[in-house]
């Protein structure tokens, strides 16, 4: 077994890649620099078996680089995952950049960054992330053509596909825990009100949830309150609320040892992407009898929106595609019940069997 890594050794690349232990058989990672606008990016491509390596550009004022560099090994792993299990002819790709969005964003900075993403080719495709918006996109685009998610390129703003993909997939865990899908009544929170975050509450709020929601960003905090009724209460204790579902829509990680014993919910289903900390939390959740919605699973409505996606404005193809989310979820689940297995094991199984095939 290799030695885990030192802080400054993931940082610094004193040790390999290889070592690092998030590496999972990535086929190319890309570490670009550009002294002009301060960018650094890190671009990592998992797989390209089913097609190019599609995977939206995440902005974060990470604490250093060794967290950026871990950050696009997981998150491109998952893009792999998700596509397979969506039937998408794509792979996993992602790519992050190490800046403050609401700082240090700037045209020319997201302009180099589509020079990096150029340079691979179409090998990554890239498109919207955390930190990343539309507009930002637009700017990319005008640099490489090997961007999604635009509007030359179908639908624009993937981020109310996937609110939609997690919409169905919680009324989908709803009839597997309740034995209906019905949200009247139901008391669910959201943890997170970004672009997505927030297309999701709007959407529980008008099939009639009882919504609590915790957000850094007060604005938000605020709409959601004006908007939907909701009740507030701290990031840090959204995952502890009494409710039927808790709806993880902000960063990761957030299973995790400390958490999981605290949920107040018996459901699990969010957008937020690496919801688990480690693998082994799967079967925590599982050991808790909480029906946890795999994460790259439930998430997956906006890689399908900019996945197929046309000109024209035209995006039936593609609600009926996230719409059967809720179909694939509930395939995992009545797998998992019937083998006794926890779901994301559950989930992995049925995408690497995809992968096999190809």
């Amino acid at each position: 077994m290799n030695a885990p890594l030192t802080k400054r050794e993931l940082t610094t690349g004193a040790a390999c890649v290889f070592d690092h232990p998030e590496f999972d058989a990535h086929e190319q990672i890309l570490q670009g620099f550009d002294a002009a606008t301060g960018l650094k990016t890190v671009i990592a491509v998992h797989s390209t078996r089913l097609g190019p390596a599609l995977g939206g550009c995440r902005v974060w004022a990470y604490a250093d680089d060794a967290d950026a560099l871990t950050d696009a090994l997981r998150l491109s792993r998952g893009m792999t995952y998700k596509n397979a299990l969506a039937g998408l002819d794509l792979g996993g790709g992602k790519a992050v950049i190490i800046a403050d969005p609401r700082k240090d964003k700037t045209p020319e900075l997201l302009a180099a960054f589509g020079r990096q993403v150029d340079r691979l080719g179409g090998t990554y495709i890239t498109a919207e992330d955390v930190g990343v918006s539309d507009a930002d996109m637009e700017i990319v685009a005008g640099v490489t053509p090997h961007v999604r998610g635009t509007r030359a390129t179908g639908l624009g703003d993937p981020s109310p596909y996937t609110a939609l993909g997690i919409f169905v997939g919680i009324k989908a865990a709803l009839m597997h825990r309740f034995g209906s899908d019905s949200l009247e009544g139901r008391r669910v929170c959201v943890q997170g009100l970004g672009h997505v975050g927030m297309g999701v509450a709007r959407l529980l709020h008008e099939a009639g949830a009882t919504l609590i929601v915790a957000d850094l960003h007060a604005p938000s905090v605020e709409r959601a309150v004006a908007e939907f009724g909701a009740t507030v209460v701290a990031p840090e204790a959204a995952h502890a609320q009494g409710a039927d579902v808790f709806a993880p829509c902000a960063l990761g990680a957030v299973l995790n040892d400390g958490t999981i014993p605290e949920l107040g919910a018996p459901i699990v289903a969010g957008a937020a992407n690496n919801q688990l900390a480690e693998a082994r939390h799967d079967a925590a959740l599982a050991a808790r009898g909480i029906l946890y919605a795999p994460d790259y699973a439930i998430n997956a409505g906006g890689a399908i929106s900019i996945a197929l996606a046309r000109p024209g404005g035209d995006d039936t193809a593609v609600r009926d595609k996230v719409i059967a989310i809720g179909q694939t979820l509930a395939h995992i689940f009545q797998r998992a019940e019937a083998l006794k297995q926890p779901t994301q094991a559950v989930a992995d199984a049925m995408a690497e069997e995809r992968l096999a095939a190809a």
